[in-house]
């Protein structure tokens, strides 16, 4: 009989598992990026991303993004005495993460920023772009409200004399989660509200009511009555919102707690419920209604959704680049795991299969990246340059369609490098489970696939959009035969575009065009014609991991991750 101080103390020894992707430096080890960034800002500053970089690489950001989706957010509709209350409590890693974006200037300091002599800083948003892209690696579900936050600037002049209050605070790098008056705190944060549950994206179906209520230091101020399905981050401290005014909808600007005569009395917006979402777990999104709550016109009655669209446009933006940062953290694990982990005798990235879905991700990564960044380099010059201003219109539904829809088949070939350690939710660096709930948010949110080519369908009946495509398209035409051709035919078809029912077509066709010419400018060779060879030669099959056999997998995989 063996006894129990016999017995052994444990029946294996783990081996062959590889470590977590932590303490690392996401942007000095992302060579994609910087080159990106090179290309269309050679000028730019880097101490500032390399500090975030390693930041949200570290260990510890990894934790509060673990702890911030385990402890999800808890609606307290009424104190223990009945009293309403309308809060939602977050966990202490929530406040970490939006308090680390807010110091790094992720939401609205671009708009504000300035040189020396006093001039907007050239390249702000380029700059911002990607700290947002490396803080979406480490966690994406703060960037909710931080996105908004950022957003919201060219909607909200519409009304000079709330933007004229609010600006500074919305600038502010000190985060202030505290229910408070405007004034009283030290960073604001705003969200949105505009789809109800009859209409959806047709938000002209919206049947929330406003009405007129006087004037006051704000302009121009009513009582709204109704309700929105989704109600993104109701714990911000204001809203920009749809509702029906007698002379149209009408954007209007919500705050939580009320100045003026009723100052510091909190508005009566209720949180009905949170919703039980798809994606992260950290971030609240809900359901509200408006029971004569106070809000104040932004704009003209009537040019409502013109008006909050100014917002809509930026968080496009936005959709492509945190699509771009999963996808870039994705293939960074997928990358680091494969490296580590043997499997029929060899390590997993030596495998002939595994090192052709690893390139092909990879080049699918660095595509993204390029052109979410090139977009957001238009609009760092698109008010002195028609060209950019034209290019922002343009390349702002077709990265949006394209990045975002391509999230959900990258995630899933990354998840599978991993195998079934892949599919488990448990773990620190931004879980392969996590960000595959995460991709499909992007997609939907903000207008999904159709409402963007329909978008893309109003942007090319411009006079000048083909002319500037092709100007665009112009610095790559020679180098691949496969680009040759599509760089000649688009501007025609961009031309002639008239049928909704070919939009998507036309999207994914632009980006990919544009994906290959912002490659021959910024990547090696060997990115620039495995990608033209797969993506516009049909070299390719219908998955990941179908590139031809002359592919330089070495330079692609060395390039995506250096060992």
């Amino acid at each position: 009989m063996t006894t129990a101080a016999a017995r052994p103390a444990s029946t294996h020894e783990v081996f062959n598992q590889s470590t977590p992707w932590a303490d690392v430096n996401l942007f000095t080890t992302n060579r994609p990026l910087q080159d990106a960034l090179r290309l269309h800002s050679p000028a730019l500053p880097l101490e500032g991303l390399t500090a975030l970089g390693a930041e949200m690489g570290s260990a510890e950001m990894q934790a509060h993004a673990r702890l911030a989706n385990t402890w999800q957010p808890q609606l307290r509709t009424h104190d223990r005495f009945g009293h309403r209350t309308d809060v939602v409590e977050f966990h202490p890693s929530y406040h970490a993460l939006i308090g680390a974006a807010l110091r790094h200037g992720l939401h609205a300091t671009p708009w504000s920023r300035k040189d020396a002599a006093g001039a907007p800083v050239p390249h702000a948003h380029i700059e911002r772009a990607a700290g947002f892209m490396l803080f979406t690696e480490a966690e994406p579900s703060v960037l909710c409200p931080v996105s908004m936050s950022y957003a919201v600037t060219p909607a909200l002049r519409g009304n000079p004399a709330v933007w004229a209050d609010w600006s500074a605070g919305l600038a502010s790098t000190r985060y202030d989660p505290r229910l408070a008056l405007f004034s009283q705190k030290t960073a604001l944060t705003m969200g949105m509200g505009m789809t109800e549950k009859q209409g959806g994206s047709d938000v002209r179906a919206n049947t929330t009511q406003a009405v007129p209520d006087g004037e006051d230091a704000w302009g121009p101020r009513y009582r709204i009555t109704g309700h929105k399905w989704f109600f993104s981050a109701p714990m911000c401290d204001a809203f920009l919102i749809l509702a029906q005014a007698p002379g149209g909808l009408t954007c209007f600007f919500l705050p939580r707690v009320l100045p003026g005569e009723g100052e510091g009395s909190v508005n009566t917006i209720r949180i009905q419920r949170l919703k039980d979402k798809l994606g992260n777990h950290a971030n609240a999104s809900s359901e509200v209604e408006f029971i004569d709550a106070l809000a104040w016109r932004v704009g003209e009655e009537g040019r409502g959704v013109a008006q909050i669209l100014e917002m809509g446009t930026m968080t496009r933006l936005d959709c492509a680049l945190g699509t771009s940062g999963l996808m870039r953290q994705a293939l960074s694990i997928a990358l680091h795991h494969t490296r580590q982990r043997s499997a029929f005798g060899k390590k997993l990235i030596d495998q002939p299969l595994m090192r052709n879905v690893l390139a092909d991700l990879a080049l699918e990564s660095e595509a993204a990246t390029a052109l979410s960044i090139r977009l957001a380099s238009a609009f760092d010059q698109k008010d002195s340059s028609g060209h950019e201003a034209v290019m922002a219109r343009l390349l702002t539904p077709v990265a949006k369609f394209w990045v975002c829809k391509r999230g959900s088949a990258f995630a899933q070939e990354a998840m599978e490098c991993l195998g079934g350690n892949g599919y488990v939710e448990e773990g620190g660096e931004g879980t392969m489970a996590r960000i595959y709930r995460e991709m499909p948010l992007n997609s939907i949110w903000e207008g999904a696939g159709n409402i963007m080519a329909l978008d893309l369908l109003r942007a090319v009946r411009r006079a000048d959009t083909a002319a500037a495509l092709a100007d665009e398209l112009a610095p790559a035409r020679g180098a691949h035969p496969a680009l040759d051709r599509m760089a000649s035919a688009l501007p025609l078809r961009v031309d002639a575009m008239t049928t909704e029912a070919e939009a998507r077509r036309l999207a994914q066709d632009v980006a990919l065009a544009v994906q290959a010419a912002l490659l021959y400018r910024s990547a090696p060779a060997s990115v620039f014609g495995a990608f033209c060879d797969a993506r516009l030669g049909g070299d390719w099959g219908y998955s990941f991991g179908t590139l031809g056999a002359g592919v330089d997998f070495d330079a692609l995989l060395d390039r995506a991750l250096p060992a």
